[in-house]
């Protein structure tokens, strides 16, 4: 693997019909933000082979909205990314290593906003750049890091959904 992108899945409804945190839908906003952010990686030459999604009903939808700016991907719906913690995303992104060039991970806060830290403190990032990321992980966003031959981590591009004309901010 030579790319990752973390994305934390778009605005989401507040509720579900079911009452269930997992069945909550994407807002209309979220699927217009969702698909800013995937052109704008698109059209800066980001895009995935393989794409691991949580299987809540948001993150799904995040896919959906996203995945036409990509083309071909392979996508796997995986449960354990569902309020995921940052060591469990880093060991999901671990076991497809070998799988694609450029993986895809749609999650959730805390852990996605976590594991993408990470990644900047190991891969010794400036000061500035760790705290961009201190202020958040808006929904929508999308973290794309690059690794080196050796397993080095750098930050490539952080892309809010404001940052392409969108309106996600929480």
């Amino acid at each position: 693997m030579n790319r990752l992108i973390l994305m934390r899945h778009a605005k989401a409804e507040r509720e579900a019909p079911s009452g269930r945190d997992v069945d909550r839908p994407l807002s209309a906003r979220g699927v217009a933000d969702a698909g800013l952010v995937a052109r704008a990686l698109a059209q800066r030459g980001v895009r995935p082979d393989v794409a691991l999604v949580s299987a809540a009903e948001r993150t799904r939808q995040t896919w959906d909205a996203v995945h036409e700016a990509f083309g071909d991907v392979e996508v796997l719906i995986e449960p354990g990314l569902y309020d995921a913690s940052a060591p469990t995303l880093r060991r999901e992104v671990e076991a497809q290593e070998d799988r694609a060039g450029c993986l895809m991970v749609i999650a959730h806060n805390p852990g996605i906003h976590q594991l993408a830290v990470e990644l900047l403190i190991e891969g010794a990032a400036s000061p500035m750049a760790i705290e961009r990321f201190a202020a958040g992980f808006p929904t929508g966003s999308a973290a794309v890091f690059a690794l080196d031959a050796n397993g080095r981590v750098s930050l490539e591009l952080f892309l809010k959904p404001r940052d392409v004309g969108g309106g996600a901010d929480a």
